[in-house]
């Protein structure tokens, strides 16, 4: 029986042992909870989160303002593409008219070709460079914007000469009869300049000789092939 009660005694106080240190623990518990500042916590939670927003919004910013400056950027590029594309336009137009008139492209449009032979009656004179030159400078007189003998184009520095009355050369080129003369410009205007009162070729024609005008809607003059050099420009 002795022993019985002190198996009781026992079981009973290592519970009560039991209940009361689970009784200080859970006091602890309380008393942490208790002393702990929820104030403070969401304090600091709201800062880490406000701390966050401002890098996020410093980024943003940052990012921003880098993509502005690069559509700047782009903007000028374009801008100057443009301007560069619009000036190379002009300058190769120039290019091409300055060429135009150098002679140094071919070229094609209306006017007149005129064809002068060598007649076989001895009485009647023979064509010379003089004669080819006369026709040239009417031509010119008459408005003619690009002009070619036997598709020699001709060029303020173009030489036309005589060589021992047996042919001719123009721009160092040897040329023979028939001569073909093209111009390209108002067909009235460089026909009338020819076969009009004291022209030229009205004049040649009254002497026998054999030259004929026909009337053109494509005339094409090929461009001056030679290095074009000046003899006394410095």
């Amino acid at each position: 029986m002795k022993n019985i009660k002190k198996g009781k005694i026992t079981i009973v106080i290592t519970a009560g042992l039991a209940c009361f240190c689970l009784a200080l623990v859970m006091s602890m518990q309380f008393k942490i909870v208790n002393e702990t500042d929820i104030t403070s916590i969401e304090n600091m939670r709201e800062t880490e989160l406000r701390t966050e927003l401002a890098n996020w919004k410093s980024k943003y910013e940052e990012t921003n303002q880098k993509y502005e400056e690069t559509q700047s950027k782009i903007k000028e590029y374009k801008e100057t593409k443009q301007s560069n594309e619009e000036t190379e336009k002009l300058v190769d137009s120039e290019l091409e008219q300055v060429n135009q008139t150098l002679g140094k492209t071919d070229v094609e449009g209306e006017g007149i070709e005129i064809t002068l032979r060598d007649s076989e009656n001895e009485e009647v004179p023979k064509i010379i460079a003089d004669d080819l030159i006369a026709i040239v400078n009417s031509l010119k007189l008459s408005g003619a914007e690009a002009i070619s003998i036997n598709d020699e184009r001709i060029i303020n520095m173009s030489d036309l000469v005589d060589i021992s009355n047996s042919f001719i050369k123009v721009n160092g080129q040897r040329i023979l009869a028939p001569y073909v003369i093209k111009a390209i410009g108002n067909q009235v205007y460089l026909e009338s300049g020819l076969l009009g009162n004291g022209g030229h070729v009205d004049s040649m024609k009254k002497l026998g000789q054999d030259i004929s005008i026909e009337k053109q809607n494509k005339v094409n003059i090929l461009k001056y092939n030679d290095e074009i050099k000046a003899k006394y420009l410095e």
